[in-house]
């Protein structure tokens, strides 16, 4: 690491990266050359900010010097084992040698990847090199510069290459193992985390997840964020989560904003109590009303493929005689109210501080005021009308 950081091979590597480098290494399986992760650790240990180590740990990879073995996912890793409780998946990095440090020391590579090893030709040499006595060190001073021409960009390395025809693998550790042919080369099978990364990605109601959908549910993220204060305790990119749905299914600004509000309001969140988990509010919301829309959606018991219309049926065509009669002899009847919508109901919710309209209506009219208001906003009004008679 000394050398690859002396050798300017990133602009950005220095003592910190080193520091953290040399941290990994004593935590290091040896005889896998595994590490873990263990981001917390490392700043406890190290004294270094956890944006600091993230970032140096980014300049190790695209030095060449750590390679992924296993992505850190939040999966219960206890549970698999049996155990109660939770722990994420760990991150867990490998030690890699970069080409670039091999070419400069004129080291002999066999194999590909991650397990490429260096190896050295003993057959042409003495028995007694062994005994021979260390000579001086080679003057290279006048030794041309390292060429890296052939490196263009610094892109972090991954433990899978594709093998290239006709080159030598390595199988065992032994040096002499003969090159396979390339007709019985037999190919690489996915791994179990390519064919999982493989599948497409689907929202918390199982929608396949689109790039215009996530753009859109990243705006919608935003305005919630910004109009609904109880909200705040999630991260954006827990509420842009949640609020892929709302993408996928085109919802406008306005809709996201009244359907988080009507949420809290149901929950009494950011009145009674502040969630801890925004996200997981507004995710259960969305589940419950997807749940009452497939309910109300699915098709009833009775035979709909041997059903008679309506029109065609006895039923239908005696009330279509009783209403032609009716619209001969009845006066004009007075014009309808027009039939309340959810959106009337969500309007109606929305500001609290017409508590003393909404006792109004209760006092007048309770199963009318419940069905426009909601029980928790009437409950809040009918509170505080009492209350204010009391102080009266």
């Amino acid at each position: 690491m000394e050398w690859l950081i002396a050798a300017g091979l990133h602009p950005r590597a220095n003592a910190t990266t080193l520091v953290i480098a040399r941290d990994l290494g004593a935590r290091m399986d040896y005889d896998t050359g595994h590490a873990l992760y263990c981001l917390y650790k490392i700043v406890a240990r190290t004294g270094i900010s956890r944006a600091s180590v993230k970032r140096h740990i980014g300049y190790l990879r695209e030095l060449g010097s750590l390679a992924w073995v296993q992505h850190g996912t939040r999966t219960n890793i206890r549970r698999a084992l049996g155990l109660s409780g939770y722990a994420g998946t760990a991150t867990i990095y490998a030690a890699v040698i970069p080409a670039a440090y091999d070419h400069a020391l004129g080291h002999r590579i066999i194999g590909t990847g991650y397990e490429a090893r260096a190896v050295a030709d003993y057959r042409q040499m003495p028995e007694t090199h062994a005994q021979a006595t260390p000579t001086a060190t080679v003057d290279n001073t006048s030794a041309n510069p390292v060429d890296n021409s052939a490196k263009r960009s610094c892109e972090p390395p991954s433990l899978t290459s594709a093998p290239q025809k006709g080159q030598v693998q390595m199988v065992g550790g032994v040096t002499t193992t003969a090159a396979r042919s390339p007709k019985t080369s037999t190919p690489l099978s996915p791994t179990p985390q390519e064919q999982a990364g493989s599948k497409k990605r689907a929202t918390i109601l199982g929608t396949t997840v689109t790039a215009a959908g996530m753009q859109l549910g990243d705006k919608l993220a935003r305005a919630i964020r910004h109009h609904v204060p109880w909200t705040r305790r999630a991260t954006h990119d827990q509420l842009r989560w949640v609020c892929a749905d709302m993408g996928e299914q085109q919802w406008t600004k306005d809709q996201a904003i009244r359907f988080a509000i009507e949420t809290g309001h149901t929950h009494a969140a950011g009145y009674a109590w502040q969630p801890d988990h925004p996200h997981r509010l507004i995710a259960a919301a969305l589940h419950t009303t997807n749940d009452n829309q497939l309910e109300d959606a699915a098709p009833t018991g009775a035979d709909t493929v041997h059903a008679v219309a309506w029109k065609d049926s006895t039923a239908g065509r005696a009330a279509a005689q009783q209403a032609a009669l009716a619209a001969l002899f009845a006066t004009s009847a007075p014009d309808k109210q027009p039939e309340r919508t959810d959106e009337d109901r969500l309007r109606a919710r929305l500001d609290w501080n017409t508590w003393p309209d909404v006792a109004h209506h209760y006092a007048t009219d309770p199963d009318d005021a419940l069905d426009l208001y909601g029980i928790r906003l009437c409950t809040y009004a009918v509170r505080m009308d009492s209350r204010q008679e009391v102080q009266a």
